[in-house]
């Protein structure tokens, strides 16, 4: 079902010079003279259309540097004026968001931490009615797609209709090379729900080092996401908060220049009708798997039935463990990647067991019915 939204297009209320959108600037507005510089520098690229800084940083524990404050505002204001690039400041109260707007900050931003808690969101978006200002909402730290769309939608109740989202990835325990995982499918999800809302990609946050940056942002754009919001430092070394995950300008101009820009579709007919042929190869694939998906499910409940008469558990580890082991020799073979083999295996087993557990139960509701009956009868 689509999300019933109303946004604007983004180049209604953005004037985008260059594809793919660029909003950069420092994590922390440190100083006036490492903003304006860093500015300055950006602008010079002509590759960013909005600089961006953080002023009031939400910290995991006290006593580190939460932020300049609302001085930085002040020193936003003049980077603008110097460079003229509109600014972006991320808000976390009300509060922020008046000062911010007082201070002429041309769009805002909700944080992760923020947009993960429906009380904090919805004060923004109180504060935020009678104001027509662009709003950009970052997913929630934890991977809950309904937690993402609810903060949109008070937003979006408020009156606000230039809104967009950014993807900066999600926390998880598993550890791998991302500071967050990027869990592509809940931005593709998203998308899906509401294909006009825009998407921004910010790698900073999901890399969480630079070296990867360009991978992740060529991966957004390959995505069909709007632009890419990348975290830019004069000098990274020095940084007062995520110094690793920080770009020069330089770095920065060289790094967009090496991205490829492609478009949802092409204007070419004979490759409209190519690809209809190959979706069509696809759908019938899809309606093949569906099926045998079907036929082993109706497998597994004879199994569960079996199982259940012969008082055998559901769960065999030994059998779990062949059936990972011929996965893994049989995708080498077909060339498919080994972790979306197993994620595949793990969810059609995960299914089976569910329906085995489902049997179960209904024969002991069953058995639990006809002892009360018996009961009943010897009454």
């Amino acid at each position: 079902m689509k999300l019933n939204l109303n946004i604007q297009p983004l180049n209604t209320w953005l004037n985008v010079n260059n594809e793919p959108l660029i909003i950069s600037g420092p994590c922390s507005a440190e100083t006036e003279e490492q903003l304006l510089t860093t500015a300055h520098l950006l602008a010079a690229t002509g590759k960013v259309s909005v600089l961006r800084a953080g002023i009031w940083k939400p910290r995991t524990r006290p006593g580190e540097f939460e932020g300049i404050g609302s001085i930085g505002l002040e020193w936003l204001k003049r980077a603008k004026a110097e460079t003229g690039l509109p600014t972006a400041v991320e808000v976390a109260n009300a509060k922020h968001v008046e000062e911010a707007l007082a201070a002429g900050v041309d769009i805002l931003w909700i944080g992760a931490r923020s947009t993960v808690n429906p009380f904090t969101v919805q004060e923004i978006a109180d504060a935020l009615k009678g104001h027509d200002v662009p709003v950009l909402i970052k997913n929630p730290v934890n991977p809950d797609l309904q937690l993402w769309i609810g903060a949109i939608e008070r937003i979006n109740g408020a009156g606000i209709t230039k809104i967009g989202a950014i993807h900066r990835g999600f926390s998880s325990f598993e550890k791998s090379s991302f500071r967050n995982e990027p869990m592509w499918e809940l931005a593709i999800q998203l998308k899906t729900l509401c294909p006009e809302l825009p998407i921004i990609n910010d790698p900073s946050h999901i890399c969480g080092n630079r070296e990867l940056i360009p991978y992740i942002s060529q991966k957004a754009l390959d995505l069909d996401m709007q632009g890419l919001m990348i975290e830019s430092h004069v000098d990274p070394s020095v940084a007062w908060t995520d110094a690793k995950q920080q770009v020069t300008p330089a770095a920065l101009a060289e790094l967009v220049d090496r991205l490829t820009v492609r478009e949802p579709e092409a204007p070419n007919e004979a490759f409209a009708d190519k690809l209809a042929d190959l979706r069509k190869s696809i759908d019938k694939i899809d309606d093949i798997l569906l099926q045998k998906l079907g036929e082993r499910m109706a497998i597994v409940e004879k199994i569960g039935e079996f199982k259940r008469d012969n008082q055998v558990t559901i769960l065999q580890v030994n059998r779990w463990d062949a059936i990972i082991k011929k996965g893994h020799a049989f995708a080498k073979a077909l060339k498919l990647d080994l972790n979306f083999t197993e994620k595949f295996l793990e969810l059609v087993h995960g299914e089976s067991i569910r329906k085995q557990t489902e049997i179960m139960n209904a024969g002991k509701a069953e058995q639990g019915i006809a002892a009360e009956q018996h009961t009943e009868v010897k009454a």
